[in-house]
């Protein structure tokens, strides 16, 4: 939401937690969040567990993208989005995060919001 993103949570149950409208194509994406987490063993990479409780992969029909949240005590949390690839898990050091997923900025974008002069 800080970067234009309008967001939608359903009343219904439904495969996604998200469904959000991209601020500068229009098109809503259907959003699966899931925790990322640091793994130590493997060079503390980036893993994000994309099932379902069932133990299930997420389809292209249940979300379009996941959202990954790297919560670390004491720091801000950091979000990535990338594209649903229909895979269990999502590795990535983080350099290669930085090229493969999009970070999206917590902090307020204001320009977003302030009209041309």
């Amino acid at each position: 939401m800080a970067n234009g993103w309008t967001t939608h949570r359903s009343d219904t149950d439904e495969a996604y937690d998200v469904l959000a409208q991209e601020p500068l194509t229009g098109e809503y994406v259907r959003i699966q969040v899931k925790t990322i987490r640091q793994r130590v063993d493997r060079g503390n990479e980036l893993v994000v567990c994309a099932k379902k409780g069932n133990g299930e992969i997420y389809t292209k029909s249940d979300a379009d993208c996941i959202v990954g949240v790297l919560a670390t005590e004491g720091e801000l949390p950091r979000v990535w989005i990338f594209e649903n690839r229909e895979i269990g898990e999502y590795w990535a050091s983080e350099a290669r995060a930085s090229e493969r997923w999009i970070e999206l900025p917590l902090t307020l974008n204001r320009s977003l919001y302030v009209e041309a002069a």
